[in-house]
């Protein structure tokens, strides 16, 4: 799960992290009385999950209140385009009004995780600010790696080598350990996937401040931590993603036009790949997990559905915890109901087998069968082409 940027400094400042002073905004009167406060001269950010928003035009520094109101005024409800947000970009509904810095040096520094070390590792660079992407493209030795063991946790020698390789001066090197230090103990307590400080930056009175921030969270952990799913904000997010999760769907929007309904992880990738060996391109992952009830699967097909690009579906279910005939029967409940106009490949393997094709084939409906991926892939394939 990703929140936004005014989220994720909320949540630093809160374990000790120092950042900039700001305000949320979700209005132009909001971005002047935030603009006041701040004596005028202050920054007006966008706030969307991505990055990149500055080269987008998503960041801009005011010198007035009524500049800041000017701002707020053209970017709530504007369209911004990234590199991130691909061509249909994000819109704009939020924004975070903070104070100017006086900016003396620009550092990266995140903590993540890695699973060949099964440890998490410190990335950092003495390059930070919006062109860190190609500075590790162009110049991959000005990237510092640094492992953490989650048996022993952030040593001090750690750090030490940390600020060593990204060149913090020496008078901050006793802050920097300490921002370092609460960036791993967040890490660690909100089961995070990423921390991310892009620029960390020296400012002109010699201090280190979290300039901007970025954090996300392994979803597998939210249930644990009500006051994280709290931050949520679901607009930034698919729609047909949101509806999915309401029906413990794993459901993902591609591109393609052929719709995809799968149980299990893996035969979903493996859906995917087969589809685009036959020249087609999946619309969708879509995992509907392997306990799925009929309810679930007429919600998988409603949401699959709601995608306008896709003109076929194919159900792959290999039955081994779900069964076939609840499959089957879920197919069959979802296509009555409502009325689906485009084809529909099934493919069925495993527990139960043979019943759930019988189900299909006395349905009465107009299902396409599939003997095995391939034949299911070609048909799908060629269905969706017309």
């Amino acid at each position: 799960m990703n929140i936004h940027e005014y989220q994720a400094k909320e949540l630093l400042a809160g374990c000790g992290v120092p950042v900039p002073q700001g305000y949320l905004a979700e209005d132009k009167q909001a971005a002047i009385d935030a603009a006041n406060k701040l004596g005028g001269r202050c920054v007006v950010k966008a706030q969307i999950h991505s990055g990149g928003r500055g080269k987008a035009g998503g960041v801009k520094l005011v010198n007035s209140a009524e500049e800041a109101g000017e701002v707020a005024e053209k970017l709530l409800g504007a369209t911004l385009v990234t590199k991130q947000t691909g061509a249909a970009g994000k819109v704009v509904h939020k924004l975070c009004v903070t104070e100017a810095q006086d900016i003396r040096k620009e550092y990266y520094l995140s903590i993540t995780n890695d699973a060949a070390s099964a440890s998490l590792v410190i990335i950092a660079s003495g390059e930070g600010g919006t062109e860190i992407e190609e500075v590790s493209a162009a110049h991959p030795e000005k990237i510092a790696k640094i492992p953490v063991s989650l048996l022993t946790g952030m040593r001090k020698y750690i750090g030490l080598e940390v600020a060593r390789r990204i060149g913090i001066p020496a008078e901050n090197t006793k802050e920097f350990l300490a921002i370092l230090s609460s960036l791993y103990r967040l890490y660690i307590e909100k089961d995070c996937s990423l921390i991310e400080i892009n620029p960390l930056v020296l400012t002109g009175d010699g201090h280190l401040v979290a300039l901007d921030a970025k954090i996300n969270f392994d979803d597998n952990a939210l249930p644990r931590h009500p006051d994280v799913v709290a931050l949520r904000d679901v607009l930034e997010e698919d729609p047909k993603e949101v509806e999915a999760s309401k029906h413990d769907l794993n459901y993902i929007a591609l591109s393609g036009s052929v719709g995809c309904m799968v149980n299990g992880a893996g035969l979903a990738m493996a859906t995917m790949d087969i589809i685009k060996k036959f020249g087609g391109e999946p619309a969708n992952f879509l995992d509907v997990g392997g306990s799925a009830t009929e309810e679930r699967v007429k919600a998988a097909f409603e949401i699959v559905l709601a995608d306008p690009n896709v003109k076929a579906i194919l159900v792959n279910i290999f039955g081994g915890i779900m069964k076939c005939d609840v499959i089957a029967n879920g197919v069959v409940a979802a296509a009555k109901a409502m009325q689906i106009k485009v084809p529909v490949i099934v493919r069925l393997e495993g527990t139960n087998v043979e019943l759930g094709k019988k189900i299909l084939a006395e349905s009465g409906l107009k299902l396409i069968s599939a003997e095995d991926m391939a034949d299911a892939a070609r048909k799908a394939v060629a269905a969706a082409a017309g």
